[in-house]
């Protein structure tokens, strides 16, 4: 199915315009879409529509400056009414490791007055399991005229697409890494995916939203045991005079530790 029946430049608008949501506004920008980045922050967003940046990513301002130009892309403090959204917005912990999902819940309740009926909202954000559905039903409660169910003309769909790039490439990575997109309903995954080719060459792994929703959390929990497990290795070989870097170097040579 194509996700931009109605145009040959899909219109986007990104919820959030931090260091995941404007690198993905501007390449979004540069690959064919017609895109709005939203964000609270007034003063990043008049930086953004002069055509900089307002923090540093490798290649950034140069494709922000082109697409800005170009009026492919510009910011605003108000969310509009698009096609396909994008919510990069931040989840942090509250107190006791709680998770925060009220900036997800602000974006629901900004996107939800100006939905027609048939547009696609993808959650890039990192979260827990269940948060996707966590949009969906904000925004259902709010317009309880729309519906979940898949092929109605006032259908909303979702799907959850984490973001997995490394500040400093994230230009680079964006293009080239494989994404996981995770359906919650109908074909919001095809849907996803028909956007998310504009631009991304690497692999697409279609599953469910909870699932894509815990690979993430996966990915980072892997990687941060890993760092943990080498901390530790480096405090043990100083207490005995081990050179820390020689000892990886030679662990790793088993065929199944590295």
């Amino acid at each position: 199915m194509n996700a931009f029946p109605n145009s040959t430049r899909p219109s986007v608008a990104v919820i959030g315009l931090g260091y995941i949501g404007l690198p993905t506004a501007a390449v979004l920008a540069s690959s064919g879409a017609d895109v709005v980045g939203v964000d609270i922050n007034a003063d990043a967003v008049a930086t953004i529509n002069e055509g900089k940046v307002p923090f540093v990513e490798p290649d950034m301002a140069t494709t922000v400056a082109g697409v800005v130009s170009q009026g492919y892309l510009r910011a605003t403090t108000e969310t509009p009414h698009a096609d396909n959204y994008i919510v990069a917005v931040p989840t942090p912990f509250k107190d006791g490791h709680e998770p925060d999902l009220s900036f997800i819940e602000t974006a629901g309740k900004q996107i939800a007055p100006l939905l027609e009926g048939n547009e696609l909202i993808i959650l890039e954000s990192t979260s827990p399991p269940g948060a996707t559905e966590f949009l969906a039903e904000t925004v259902i409660k709010a317009r309880p005229d729309l519906t979940l169910k898949p092929g109605g003309a006032q259908t909303v769909y979702f799907a959850h697409c984490p973001e997995r790039v490394l500040p400093g490439r994230i230009m680079i990575e964006l293009r080239t890494n494989d994404r996981i997109i995770g359906t919650l309903n109908g074909e919001a995954g095809e849907r996803a995916r028909d956007l998310y080719e504009l631009f991304c060459e690497g692999q697409f792994l279609m599953t469910d939203a909870r699932t894509a929703e815990m690979a993430k959390l996966t990915e980072n929990a892997y990687r941060d045991v890993n760092i943990a497990f080498a901390n530790e290795l480096s405090v043990i070989s100083d207490g005995l005079d081990i050179n820390v870097w020689e000892l990886i170097k030679l662990a790793n040579h088993h065929p199944r530790v590295n």
